[in-house]
C-alpha cells in the first residue's frame, strides 16, 4: 500500500457528519417553520404574553381589607413605560378585579365576566381592531385572570413559541439523535463496505499470479470506474511482465548455445595461462545463464503444496557440492536435530535455495575452515562458513539481483537473491549474520 506524507480524510467520517448536518438542518428548519407558521394563526400579543402575565401576577397582592389591589413594583413600572398602549384587567376567581390603561369600549364589559374564562385569545371583532389575551396565573393572592391588550406589535412571536413548544421540538431532537449518531454511520458504513472488501482484495494480490482482477459485484457505479482503470493497469502490468520474463528466459537459452561452442573452442586450445582465463570466463557466462533461468523459472513457480523433507534436500546439496568443496579446500559437516523434517513446498526451487547457499560459501570463504549446514527442528537451514566475512555496508545488499560485494567476484551476483525469493515464496524468511571470523545464512521455512 502506498503511503502519504499527510493523513488521508475518511470518506466514511466526511459522509457521516454531512449526512448528520443535513439531519439536523431538516429538524431545525421544521421547528423554525412550524414556529413561523404559528405565529400566523396564534394571538399577535404571543410574543408579550409571558412576560405581561409575569410582571403582572408579581404585582397582584391584597391590601389591610383583603381587597384586590396591584403593587406598583419596578418591573410593572419599567413593563409601563416600555408599553405606553398597555392595558390589562386581574380579575380573581370570585369576581373582583382590578385595572390599568385605557380598555378598550369593546371589551368595557369584560371585566366582570373574565373570572369565567381559563384561557382565550380575543380578536376579529367588527366594532374594534383591539386585540385582547386572557391568561390563568398563580399569584400571592391566589389564582387569577389577566386580561390584556395594546402590546400586538411588541416583540417576536416566533421566539416565544420557540421558547413555548420546547416539548415538541425536543421530542424531535431526541428522535434525531439516534440517526444521527447510529443509524446514518451504519449506513455509510454499511454502503462503504464493499470498497474496503475490494481494499482487502487489492491487498492479497500476488503479483506471480496472473489473471487476478479486483471484483466489480456490488461496487457503487461512483466507484467502479476506479475499479475498472486499476484492472487495466494490472493486465497492461502482466503484460509487460510476461515480455521481460520470456526475454530473459529466452535470451539465457540462447547463450547456452554460443556458451558450449565457445567451450568446445578452447578446449581444444594449447594448454596454458591465456586458456585458463578463458575457461574460467566461458565458466563464469555458463553459470550466470543457468542463474538467470533459476531465477526466472522460481519466480513463475506457482506450485507451492508438494510435500518435501527439507533434511534429504539439505543433505542432498551437501553431497552434490561435498567433492567440489573439499577440493576448494574446505572441511564439510552436515548435523540434522531431526530424522525427517516434512513441509509443503516446491521441492526443486528450495533444493536450488540451499545448493545455492553451499555454493556461495565455496566461492567466498576464503578457501579453508569448516562449512557447516544445520537442519533445526523448526525449520531453520543454516550454512555457514569461516571465511572472512561480508562488510557491514554490504549485508543488506547482498540479497538484491546482480549485487556482488566486489567488482572481482565471480558469478552473476543472483545466487543469495535467488534464496530470498525462494524463502519468501514459500511464506518464510533469509537472515545474515557475517563477522571477521565467518558468515552465517539461515532460510525458516
Amino acid at each position: 500500500m502506498g503511503q502519504t506524507t499527510g493523513r488521508n480524510p475518511s470518506l466514511w467520517w466526511r459522509l457521516s457528519w454531512q449526512l448528520s448536518l443535513v439531519i439536523i438542518a431538516v429538524v431545525a428548519s421544521v421547528i423554525i417553520g412550524l414556529c413561523i407558521w404559528a405565529t400566523t394563526i396564534m394571538s399577535p400579543n404571543t410574543a408579550m404574553e409571558g412576560t405581561v402575565v409575569s410582571v403582572v401576577s408579581r404585582a397582584v397582592g391584597r391590601g389591610s381589607d383583603g381587597q384586590l389591589q396591584l403593587s406598583e413594583t419596578h418591573d410593572l413600572t419599567t413593563l409601563k413605560a416600555q408599553n405606553s398602549a398597555l392595558w390589562f384587567v386581574v380579575a380573581t376567581t370570585s369576581g373582583a378585579f382590578a385595572s390599568y390603561g385605557s380598555v378598550p369600549p369593546a371589551y368595557a364589559a369584560l371585566p366582570s365576566v373574565i373570572h369565567l374564562f381559563d384561557e382565550a385569545d380575543i380578536r376579529g371583532a367588527a366594532t374594534t381592531g383591539e386585540i385582547a389575551t386572557i391568561e390563568n396565573a398563580k399569584t400571592p393572592a391566589g389564582e387569577v385572570r389577566i386580561l390584556f391588550g395594546g402590546v400586538a406589535d411588541k416583540g417576536w412571536g416566533a421566539l416565544a413559541l420557540l421558547a413555548k413548544a420546547y416539548p415538541i421540538y425536543l421530542s424531535l431532537i431526541a428522535s434525531a439523535l439516534p440517526a444521527i449518531f447510529l443509524a446514518v454511520p451504519h449506513i455509510v458504513g454499511r454502503a462503504l463496505a464493499t470498497v474496503s472488501e475490494v481494499a482487502d482484495e487489492a491487498s492479497r494480490i500476488d503479483p506471480r499470479r496472473h489473471g487476478t482482477r479486483l471484483p466489480l459485484a456490488g461496487i457503487p457505479n461512483e466507484v467502479a470506474p476506479v475499479l475498472i482503470a486499476f484492472n487495466g493497469a494490472l493486465e497492461r502490468l502482466e503484460d509487460e511482465s510476461r515480455k521481460r520474463r520470456r526475454f530473459l528466459i529466452d535470451a539465457a537459452h540462447e547463450l547456452r548455445t554460443p556458451i558450449a561452442i565457445m567451450q568446445t573452442r578452447i578446449d581444444g586450445m594449447p594448454d596454458g595461462r591465456e586458456r585458463t582465463r578463458l575457461m574460467d570466463d566461458v565458466a563464469r557466462l555458463a553459470e550466470a545463464a543457468e542463474q538467470l533461468l533459476d531465477f526466472e523459472r522460481n519466480d513463475q513457480a506457482l506450485v507451492l503444496d508438494e510435500p518435501m523433507d527439507l533434511v534429504d534436500i539439505a543433505r542432498s546439496a551437501v553431497a552434490d557440492l561435498a567433492p567440489l568443496a573439499i577440493g576448494g579446500g574446505y572441511q564439510v559437516s552436515f548435523h540434522s536435530d531431526v530424522e525427517t523434517l516434512a513441509r509443503k513446498g516446491n521441492p526443486p526451487a528450495v533444493l536450488r535455495a540451499v545448493t545455492n547457499l553451499v555454493r556461495n560459501a565455496i566461492d567466498h570463504g576464503g578457501n579453508s575452515g569448516m562449512i557447516a549446514v544445520l537442519v533445526s527442528s523448526d525449520g531453520r537451514v543454516e550454512v555457514s562458513d569461516e571465511g572472512p566475512g561480508i562488510p557491514a555496508e554490504h549485508q543488506e545488499l547482498v540479497f538484491e539481483p546482480f549485487y556482488r560485494v566486489s567488482p572481482k567476484d565471480t558469478g552473476a551476483g543472483l545466487g543469495l537473491s535467488l534464496v530470498k525469493q525462494v524463502a519468501s515464496n514459500h511464506g518464510g524468511r533469509v537472515s545474515l549474520t557475517s563477522s571477521a571470523s565467518g558468515t552465517k545464512v539461515v532460510v525458516h521455512l
